[in-house]
């Protein structure tokens, strides 16, 4: 989305805002009562969650997936980790979600590539690609490591 004009909504849950955050922005080019439409239908099926509002600052993925990832090794340009696969990185089949897959693949790709250059360079993926044999199943058992 192209982000012109900033729109921000109160910190009251009542706003009539169609943007969830203070730093959500909405392009001039999109006419306000479709972004309104588009809010509607997302409020029409999403259930409200209160646990979820922990997840709705920059970098929460990072909290998200802090107790899921392990690093089993580090060296310069590699790292290996373990990743335990709980409900909240799961599909709708109990599976590893492709989402979950790519953001564990952008960060540890950061932080790779961290071992190799200086601390202070920008870094950005600018692009992506994976393929799937099978998803990695839930663990129930927590007790792995």
């Amino acid at each position: 989305m192209s982000s012109s004009s900033s729109s921000s909504s109160s910190s009251s849950s009542s706003s009539s805002s169609p943007v969830s955050s203070e730093t959500t922005t909405v392009s001039k080019e999109i006419d306000p009562n479709n972004v309104l439409k588009v809010a509607d239908f997302f409020k029409s099926i999403t259930y409200q969650d209160s646990s979820l509002d922990d997840f709705t600052s920059l970098d929460s993925f990072s909290v998200l997936f802090q107790s899921n990832i392990r690093a089993l090794s580090l060296a310069r340009g590699r790292i290996s980790c373990s990743v335990i696969v709980t409900p909240a990185l799961a599909n709708y089949f109990n599976g590893l979600h492709g989402g979950s897959v790519a953001s564990i693949a952008e960060r540890l790709s950061m932080a790779c590539a961290k071992t190799v250059v200086s601390e202070d360079k920008q870094l950005f993926l600018g692009e992506l690609s994976m393929s799937y044999l099978s998803a990695a199943p839930v663990s129930w058992w927590r007790d792995q490591w």
